[in-house]
């Protein structure tokens, strides 16, 4: 999208395409990367439905996109409108965000997993198990759509209320908005943030103004350019901390993920990765990388620099914000980032270390001899052993895997034996609960599950 902005900014006004080679190449680049990033609220409600669904298969999918369209149907402007006599409050109009998606997904994902066993009488045995799931999905939304119809304004006006407040405050405001970005990345609200800064909601539109030109030289671009440092620069310095105050022994097994989240935040932007690699295990200094990103924005406005982006602040986006006429001393980025990525690594290590923060690479786990898994017969093996030390299939509930661990809901704890578990050459067995149980098997988890469940 970076590079069709480039070669055809007058598709940031929403403008048609002249029929030169480049400006239509560089629209033809917009609207496929606009395929993805359009829709990412329809994608939330599918992708949280199947990944907090006990099995994930097509029924929870189709529960999310249910509970999607009954929530945008119902909240509508065109629907509310008539509710109300024609008196639309302008939140409605913005109820087609992640936030929404997010909640859509969850009760999509509970139903499948409280209902897709459901047993009807026999004259509504048609309906029974998973078939009812979407069925109760759809009355679920629409108790949802009801609570959010009075929720939802007060929640989405008071954010706006915020954006507003903080607009005269200049970069000390902008550096406030940054670290409420962050903070609310973990439940998706901060594209309703955004909304206030980035677009029309408040009259600021700092982005379609950067890119359209029609922005005041020194001032559009201040509400982006100090996410560009942090991201380029600031999160795979975190990433390196990280991976060095990992222990020895699982240094090898982290690499993949903390050097794939740097380069991605990098060059792309795309922080995500490795924001949600430790803002549950380490919420306390989640909140003091949010604090320390806006910091670094406020100094970045001040200083003054300004860069814009039509995705996210990564090299790509600077790269081509640096030439457009609304840039200033856009190539300044770079020495900011390198200072604050100096200062981010040496506060995180320290902070990690000094409170035993059990980020990636640090759990409290025995060591185990590692086994390297080759082929579906190592997988199968791996499996057998690890169904043996959990009790057996009578005792697995529930059976999932996140980006290296198994993750199983059990029924009697007692029947789990880690050394029977950890001989399967499992990096580590955690207990968080009574009734649950992480298995800490590396990169290759995916593989051992799928043959776990199948004997499941």
């Amino acid at each position: 999208m970076g590079l069709g902005y480039l070669l055809a900014p007058t598709t940031m006004q929403g403008g048609e395409a002249d029929q030169s080679f480049a400006l239509l190449l560089g629209t033809f680049f917009v609207q496929a990367g606009g395929a993805i990033i359009n829709n990412m609220s329809v994608l939330f409600a599918i992708g949280v439905a199947v990944g907090m669904a006990k099995e994930q298969e097509g029924t929870p999918a189709l529960a999310g996109i249910v509970a999607w369209f009954v929530v945008q149907t119902l909240l509508g402007p065109g629907f509310v409108g008539v509710l109300t006599g024609g008196d639309v409050d302008p939140s409605y109009g913005k109820i087609n965000n992640q936030f929404i998606g997010i909640l859509c997904g969850v009760i999509g994902a509970t139903c499948y997993n409280r209902f897709s066993t459901t047993k009807l009488p026999d004259f509504l045995a048609f309906f029974s198990g998973k078939r009812c799931v979407a069925i109760i999905t759809a009355l679920v939304a629409i108790v949802l759509s009801a609570i959010l119809f009075f929720v939802w304004p007060l929640v989405y006006n008071a954010l706006v209320a915020v954006g507003e407040s903080i607009i005269s405050i200049g970069a000390v405001g902008a550096g406030i908005y940054t670290f409420l970005n962050r903070l609310l990345i973990p439940i998706g609200m901060h594209h309703a943030l955004n909304a206030v800064f980035w677009f029309d909601v408040a009259g600021i539109s700092d982005l379609t103004k950067f890119w359209s030109g029609q922005g005041e030289y020194g001032v559009t671009g201040q509400y982006m350019v100090g996410f560009f440092p942090v991201m380029m620069f600031c999160v795979p310095a975190i990433a390196l901390a990280m991976y060095h105050c990992a222990k020895p022994t699982r240094r090898k097994a982290v690499l993949g993920l903390f050097a794939s989240a740097a380069f991605c935040s990098f060059f792309t932007g795309v922080t995500e990765p490795l924001e949600f690699s430790f803002m549950f295990l380490a919420p306390g200094l989640y909140v003091l990388y949010a604090a320390m990103c806006g910091v670094t924005a406020a100094i970045t406005v001040m200083l003054p620099i300004r860069a814009g982006f039509s995705f996210s602040a990564g090299f790509l986006d600077l790269f081509f914000s640096s030439q457009t006429p609304l840039a200033q001393n856009p190539w300044m980025v770079c020495i900011v980032g390198i200072v604050a990525a100096v200062i981010f690594y040496i506060v995180f290590r320290a902070v990690i270390v000094k409170f035993d923060l059990k980020t990636p690479g640090r759990e409290d786990d025995e060591a185990a001899p590692k086994t390297q898994l080759k082929g579906d017969a190592a997988f199968v093996a791996y499996a057998e052993k690890v169904l043996e030390g959990l009790g057996g299939k009578d005792n697995i509930a529930v059976c999932d895997n996140c980006i290296t661990r198994i993750r199983c809901e059990i029924k009697d704890r007692s029947k789990v034996n880690d050394d029977i578990i950890k001989s399967a050459g499992a990096r580590g067995v955690l207990h968080p609960s009574e009734t649950s149980v992480q298995i800490i098997v590396g990169t290759q988890v995916q593989f051992v599950v799928d043959e776990l469940k199948k004997m499941l």
